[in-house]
């Protein structure tokens, strides 16, 4: 039970009560542990999982099938956090809306909802901050200030799936937000389990894409969890010199060590590994490039998706014409490759790939955007 009670005091005080134990983020085994902590029967776990996740209910008064006396219990000992939406901005196409959380300890994240005719997306952030550096991206110049946990990941799904209109329902969730996932492996995997379990929110795994910088370690752990969620590797050059410039992490894991750990995963959950590629006007643009990247594709089972550089505060990148754009494209594809445009959704709200921002300090500081 020591574990247990190191799951629980990590969760404590989300809900702003530091005496109370925050039951989501809590697995099904890890809520029977405490269920039998309180001698409760050992379907009350299930109960509280029914509730919690499947039922989205928050409130334990209207936990109706659960004894008068265990709801009173909960009550005293337990919550169930929330997240408070600061600032909602919904982009001018109606395409995309920005949600800007102020959690329990003041940090403030950014998170996503992106429509199309087929899909209602979550982007979600895993972490305050980043510690990539990588120079195209906004979060990565606020700097890194710690990891989310679990429930405090989840807080952002259940916020914005309650905002949708009930004719809408959530498809996707993709772990592109804020910070770097596999960073923050375990509380990031701890989430996804939830969101997929059948006795969490009950989502397809597949439905979920995590996208990393490259953390060679980390991805080859994730090939061996049994998941067949999706992996988006953030790429963006074709060579180490290049990519080094736009992403420090490639000094420790470059491009041939990423792609074989790419290939790893995608080898091992029988699923083709997505390259994002963002094209920076004479930085990663030219012909030479795309022909490159065409041969590194050939190395593992993958798709890539291009991504039109999306601007930001404090850099001097600019996205590249649109013929350009087209020209790499067609270089790429003659490879047999699959290679669409992805023109990210709610650039005009600063929501897009890249972009996700909530402090403009120095890095390390937490000097707050004003709400």
């Amino acid at each position: 039970m020591q574990e247990q009670s190191k799951n629980n005091s990590e969760l404590m005080g989300t809900s702003g009560s530091p005496e109370k134990i925050n039951l989501k983020g809590l697995t099904l085994s890890e809520l029977a542990g405490l269920v039998a902590e309180w001698d409760e029967p050992k379907y009350r776990a299930a109960q509280l999982a029914s509730w919690i996740y499947g039922k989205r209910v928050s409130n334990f008064e209207h936990m109706s099938n659960l004894p008068k006396g265990f709801r009173a219990k909960l009550m005293k000992e337990a919550s169930i956090s929330e997240v408070r939406a600061v600032s909602c901005t919904v982009s001018d196409a109606d395409v995309a809306t920005k949600y800007l959380f102020e959690l329990t300890s003041g940090d403030k994240v950014e998170s996503v909802l992106m429509h199309d005719q087929e899909r209602t997306t979550i982007c979600i952030s895993s972490q305050v901050g980043c510690a990539m550096a990588c120079d195209f991206c906004a979060t990565g110049k606020m700097g890194f200030f710690r990891n989310l946990s679990a429930s405090e990941i989840l807080d952002q799904f259940t916020a914005i799936e309650r905002d949708l209109s009930e004719d809408k329902a959530v498809t996707n969730v993709v772990f592109m937000g804020m910070g770097e996932p596999l960073a923050n492996y375990d509380q990031t995997l701890k989430s996804v389990r939830l969101l997929s379990d059948s006795d969490g929110y009950g989502m397809s795994e597949k439905r979920i894409t995590i996208s990393t910088v490259g953390l060679a370690p980390r991805m080859r752990q994730l090939a061996r969890e049994g998941l067949k969620c999706n992996l988006a590797l953030s790429l963006n050059a074709a060579t180490d010199n290049v990519r080094t410039r736009l992403m420090p992490i490639n000094e420790k894991y470059p491009i041939d060590e990423v792609l074989a750990a790419a290939k790893e995963w995608a080898l091992a959950t029988k699923r083709k590994a997505t390259l994002e590629y963002v094209l920076i006007r004479d930085v990663n643009d030219a012909d030479a490039d795309a022909k490159r990247l065409r041969k590194l594709m050939s190395r593992l089972p993958c798709k890539l998706n291009l991504i039109p550089f999306n601007e930001i505060e404090d850099s001097e990148f600019r996205r590249p014409e649109l013929n350009r754009i087209e020209c790499f494209r067609q270089i790429v594809a003659s490879g047999q490759h699959v290679a669409p445009i992805r023109f990210s959704k709610g650039h005009d709200i600063a929501a897009a790939c890249g972009q996700l921002r909530t402090d403009f300090g120095k890095p390390g500081t937490m000097i707050r955007k004003a709400s």
